[in-house]
C-alpha cells in the first residue's frame, strides 16, 4: 500500500484531527507546536492512527519545515 499524500498541516490547533481535504491536500490539525519537530512527530502519529498502520510506516518525504508536506504511507 505504498501511497503518497499531499498534506497541509495546521500546528497549534485546539485538537488533533484529520479535517478532510482541500485543494487536493489532506488537512491535518495538531496541537503540537512546530518547534523541535514536535508537529511533524504528531502528524506522523495521527496519520498512523488514521490509516491503521504502525508509525514507522509514515515517512515525510518533503516539507519538513513547511506546512505543505509530501508523506509516504507504506
Amino acid at each position: 500500500m505504498d501511497q503518497l499524500l499531499k498534506v497541509r498541516v495546521r500546528p497549534g490547533a485546539s485538537r488533533n484531527e484529520v479535517a478532510g481535504e482541500r485543494d487536493g491536500a489532506l488537512m491535518v490539525r495538531v496541537t503540537a507546536t512546530p518547534t523541535d519537530g514536535k508537529a511533524n512527530a504528531a502528524v506522523c502519529k495521527l496519520l498512523a492512527k488514521h490509516f491503521n498502520v504502525p508509525p514507522s510506516s509514515i515517512e515525510i518525504i518533503r516539507g519538513h519545515t513547511s506546512r505543505e508536506k509530501l508523506i509516504r504511507v507504506q
